[in-house]
């Protein structure tokens, strides 16, 4: 494996959901790295982007003359990379359902992402969503309580000690408090778990400071953060 630092590109601290979750990962696991922030304001976002990303979208990862770009396969691949930093869980059965629902997360809840865009920084009345919406939302808290009471006697983190998993759901938990979502007791905990983080604590103040230098900054068009028409955060 290259010994040689990794760097992780990423957009908009507030709004790039794909963008926290190997950073989280990264993060909280020790794991060091260089960050690049590629603020989506800049006029020129999307030719930044394509010098480091094939698929012209945030996060990518070059370690090396290698380059990762999708979110779940940095993961993977500095788990393999740091093998003690421990980011699945040690148990098969529980390594098995944690790589599932991580997989869940990255490929489904389309309306969720739609209509409950990742924006960590604002506070929004709790609005009235579609059956989809309602049936993601209700399939996440399912998750959730199910994780914490097959694999959770270890810790506080869905499998017991902090995993993949909870960096792939760590965003929306951000959305569940952002829209002031109906959630279970199960979920209301987990969630000061995650905001409770260090490192979660540090994104979501660089977060608010965005909005604050720019209170109508969005993502452009070919981002991977998801607007009220577009299918992916």
């Amino acid at each position: 494996m290259s010994t040689a630092p990794l760097h992780l590109y990423i957009g908009s601290k507030n709004l790039s959901s794909w963008s926290l979750r190997p950073w989280l990962a990264m993060s909280h696991a020790g794991v060091p790295f260089e960050e690049h922030v590629i603020p989506y304001e800049l006029p020129d976002w999307v030719d930044r982007v394509a010098q480091h990303s094939p698929t012209r979208k945030v996060p990518v990862l070059r370690h090396g003359d290698l380059v990762v770009w999708e979110s779940l396969a940095i993961c993977e691949h500095v788990a393999e990379a740091f093998p003690e930093a421990r980011l699945w869980p040690e148990g098969r059965e529980a390594r098995a359902v944690a790589r599932a629902v991580s997989c869940e997360m990255h490929a489904g809840f389309a309306d969720l992402r739609r209509e409950l865009p990742m924006d960590i920084a604002r506070r929004y009345p709790r609005p009235d969503v579609s059956a989809g919406a309602a049936r993601d939302v209700a399939r996440v808290l399912e998750i959730f309580r199910d994780c914490r009471a097959r694999f959770g006697q270890g810790g506080p983190f869905l499998f017991g000690a902090f995993s993949i998993a909870d960096a792939m759901f760590a965003p929306v938990v951000t959305r569940l408090l952002s829209y002031d979502v109906e959630i279970d007791e199960v979920a209301r905990v987990y969630a000061v778990v995650i905001t409770s983080l260090p490192a979660m604590a540090r994104w979501s103040s660089a977060a608010a400071e965005e909005v604050e230098r720019n209170p109508h900054i969005r993502a452009p068009a070919g981002s991977s953060y998801t607007t009220a028409a577009a299918a992916r955060p």
